[in-house]
């Protein structure tokens, strides 16, 4: 083969896709497609129905400046927590911690779920519960294990359930701590009153039936507990808080997704009320240790008044009264304003000293006292402890959600530090102050008692006492005020976390399931799926469906089509001359006569002409098409003989009610004359020979030259004589006919022969192997599925006389079950 020929037959082995055969594959499957979009539908509507519808809630808080209506510059007992947006940041982390939804899911005990049996499942009913069950949260409660409620009457129920282990996981949610506990194994089913206390292995309470309420008997109910950490954990990575919009960030919207919209109420409800709360307490922070700490000093002072008052009280039991001068008052009123100025410094000393101490030795810097509370009033330090404290509160709150060691620690420390020291720097400025203003009051107070050395020496046990008894007074009375201002700004604090709108269930937030993005993607899934099936078959299909697909693979013409038509045996053009089919035959009739024109004017040869029928495989129509070709040419007046030369599947002789015990194989081994296996059918001007007896040697007969006169001869005796051969693409017999082939039909049935089948008989044709040949194209249908049609078997059998040889091609015959059932029907 050349290589320009190889070439060609490549280009014609590439076939572009066929769309308009890929949609008219699809119309042909309509109803599978069909089929897929109504399972996919249905597939969907068991989704939808069986989905818990999945709902989500919010709600607004704002987040004020700090609101106190009693905070002057007189009662500096707050502190800055570093501004509305500091304080928004701080709400937007603490909604996350798990401290905080701790708080929220014990207060509404979310561990505990009321549940009904459901359509599908065991619905969650809450408050919609005939009844509630008042945990005992010192003892255990089984988890994740329904108990069942099956209610008597309105005073009496029944606690049952079924464990399949003798032991079972409890959790007492007082101090959250879980346990294994034996069970019973298998159904466990006891009766109890309302109210009664339930203490069993796996539950613990009372059930007590709510006021107004009734319930029917027989109505059942179930209590599910789940573990305290499971629930935490879920409720914390729901909840959703963010900026209600870009130009209000102090507005905070929060948002929370679940299947029950009164437990989601609720719950964000309990989360505002909570943060509140914690909001105001940590507010009060400040004011709180500075009244622990003034409590604490105003027991000292109080203890001390009480001692110089006794001792005034004896004294002056004990001494006469006695009045003093002017002068001696003045002195001692004077000497009483320096004891007090420098009982004032050193408290200011003392707290200086105690808070250098607590800074240099503690780490939890939210425990101090509020400088002003001992009068001190240095904007510097006032500033640097107010920082410290809201930096250290930040860094505790931040330790619910950050690993220790991250970054953002080592930051906040860092600006701790650095406030701590200019602190400390501040603290020993001012405590040298102190001191120098400490010594200038004592050399005064030396002065003013040396003007009284020259008293009686009572006078002056009276003065010292009466100096004692009006400082320790003093410094109760301030201690007093001081204590009764922090108190007023704790009581008028308020918290500046302000609920807008709370949560409420006003129908809507529905959020899922998609219904009908649902039943989308399963019509989208429903009509994809099966198109894309129906293009990979397309893709990997190597058969022959069309005309067109021919014209591609291949330049040999195609000379006729046949359609499919049930008929009981193969003589159509003979017993229905007036069906489609017949028509068929005689088309090709007539696009067979302008090839034999062509030769005869080509040759000028006269004699008769012969048609070889071939095909690529078994089951492809060629022994039908022999036939019925033969016959069309004997109707025509033309004197025709049907030569049955597949000799290892020898089929054409049963159409005609003859056997096949002598035939072409007989003549060419010199056993019998051409006139002894030769027969005459019912059908005028037709004679056939049978192929004969299976031989095993079928090439070499083919090839001897008594075949070669055995047409030699035919040619001068009939008009036409047509060859059935064997298969082209399984054995070579055929090959060896072909040089006494005037036309050549290769048989392709559709839907039935293979592509790569064509590639062979180019190639052949390209060599000059075979020539003037044609395709017939069998079992043809239209495109648009208005077809008519043949049907018969090619049921080849096992050979005769020369032994089992004639199962040579390599393919068995099919049934169809039903055909199968039929079968055993009829043999029984």
């Amino acid at each position: 083969m050349s290589n320009q020929d190889y070439l060609d037959n490549e280009e014609a082995g590439r076939v572009s896709f066929d769309f308009r055969g890929y949609l008219f594959k699809v119309l042909n499957l309509w109803k599978f497609v069909l089929l897929s979009v109504g399972v996919a539908m249905l597939i969907a509507y068991f989704v939808n129905v069986r989905k818990q519808n999945v709902y989500k809630l919010d709600s607004l808080i704002s987040v004020d400046n700090d609101q106190n209506p009693f905070f002057t510059a007189n009662t500096s007992i707050s502190f800055n927590w570093g501004g509305v947006s500091g304080k928004v940041g701080k709400i937007l982390t603490a909604i996350k911690t798990r401290s905080h939804n701790e708080k929220v899911v014990d207060s509404l005990q979310y561990y505990m779920e009321y549940l009904e049996e459901g359509k599908y499942r065991k619905e969650d009913i809450y408050k919609k519960a005939p009844f509630e069950f008042i945990i005992d949260k010192t003892k255990g409660q089984v988890l994740a294990h329904p108990i069942g409620i099956r209610f008597i009457n309105n005073n009496e129920f029944e606690v049952f359930t079924e464990f399949e282990g003798a032991f079972a996981a409890t959790q007492k949610y007082s101090d959250k701590s879980k346990a294994r506990v034996e069970v019973p194994v298998g159904s466990y089913v006891k009766k109890f009153k309302n109210g009664d206390v339930i203490e069993l292995p796996f539950l613990n309470g009372k059930i007590l039936i709510k006021p107004s309420r009734s319930v029917k008997p027989g109505l059942e109910f179930f209590l599910r507990f789940s573990s305290f950490d499971i629930v935490v954990n879920n409720y914390k990575s729901k909840i959703i808080i963010g900026p209600n919009s870009q130009t209000s960030p102090s507005i905070l919207k929060l948002q929370l997704s679940g299947n029950n919209k009164d437990k989601i109420v609720d719950y964000l409800n309990a989360t505002s009320a909570i943060l509140s709360i914690t909001e105001l307490e940590r507010k009060n922070l400040y004011a709180t240790n500075t009244i622990r700490f003034i409590d604490s000093s105003l027991a000292a002072v109080n203890s001390n008044l009480k001692d110089v008052t006794d001792e005034m009280n004896k004294f002056r039991k004990k001494n006469k009264v006695f009045d003093v001068t002017n002068e001696i008052t003045q002195i001692s009123e004077q000497l009483r304003q320096f004891d007090l100025a420098e009982q004032s410094e050193e408290s200011k000393l003392d707290y200086l000293n105690n808070l250098e101490v607590y800074l240099n030795t503690k780490t939890d810097y939210t425990n101090i006292a509020a400088p002003t509370s001992v009068g001190i009033d240095e904007g510097n330090i006032l500033n640097s402890v107010s920082k410290i404290i809201a930096l250290a509160a930040e860094r505790q709150n931040l330790e619910y959600t950050t690993k220790e060691g991250s970054g953002l620690f080592k930051d906040l420390d860092r600006r701790i530090d650095s406030e701590k020291n200019v602190l400390l720097e501040t603290i020993d400025a001012t405590m040298r102050t102190i001191r120098i203003q400490l010594s200038t009051l004592r050399r005064n107070i030396a002065n003013l008692e040396a003007k009284l050395s020259g008293l009686p020496e009572d006078q002056q046990q009276f003065l010292r006492i009466q100096r004692k008894l009006d400082i320790s007074q003093e410094a109760y009375n301030i201690y007093t005020a001081k204590r009764s201002e922090a108190a007023i700004v704790k009581a008028a604090n308020i918290s500046d976390l302000t609920i807008i709108d709370e949560a409420k269930d006003i129908g809507g937030g529905l959020i899922g399931p998609n219904k009908s993005l649902n039943y989308m993607m399963a019509l989208m899934m429903g009509f994809f799926i099966p198109m894309s099936l129906i293009f990979i078959v397309f893709l990997l299909d190597n058969t022959i469906h069309g005309s067109d697909e021919i014209e591609q693979l291949s330049k040999i013409p195609i000379l006729g089509l046949i359609g499919k038509y049930n008929y009981k045996n193969n003589l159509i053009v003979f017993e229905k001359p007036k069906s489609a089919v017949s028509e068929s035959f005689r088309a090709i009739r007539s696009s067979l006569q302008f090839i034999y024109k062509k030769q005869n004017n080509d040759l000028g040869k006269t004699e008769g002409k012969t048609l070889m029928i071939t095909s690529s495989v078994s089951g492809e129509g060629k022994t039908f098409c022999s036939i019925n070709i033969a016959t069309v040419y004997a109707l025509s007046g033309k004197k025709t003989i049907l030569l049955g030369l597949d000799l290892r599947k020898p089929k054409i002789f049963g159409d005609f009610n003859i056997d096949n015990d002598l035939g072409v194989v007989n003549y060419l081994i010199g056993e019998h004359t051409f006139e002894k296996v030769k027969y005459s059918t019912q059908i005028e001007n037709l004679d056939i020979v049978p192929s004969g007896p299976v031989p095993p040697n079928p090439s070499e007969l083919l090839m001897s030259d008594k075949m070669r006169d055995l047409i030699t001869n035919l040619r001068k005796e009939y008009d036409m004589i047509v060859l059935d051969t064997p298969p082209l693409g399984l054995v070579t017999d055929a090959l060896e006919l072909t040089q006494y082939a005037d036309a050549t039909i290769f048989m392709i049935r559709l839907d039935y022969t293979k592509k790569g089948m064509l590639s062979l008989i180019n190639a052949k044709h390209k060599t000059g192997e075979v020539k003037n040949i044609s395709f017939v194209l069998n079992f043809y249908k239209h495109k648009t599925n208005h077809n008519y049609g043949y049907g018969y078997g090619y049921g080849y059998g096992y050979g005769y006389g020369y032994g089992v040889y004639g199962n040579a091609y390599h393919e068995k015959d099919k049934k169809s079950i039903w055909k199968r059932i039929k079968k055993v029907f009829s043999r029984a």
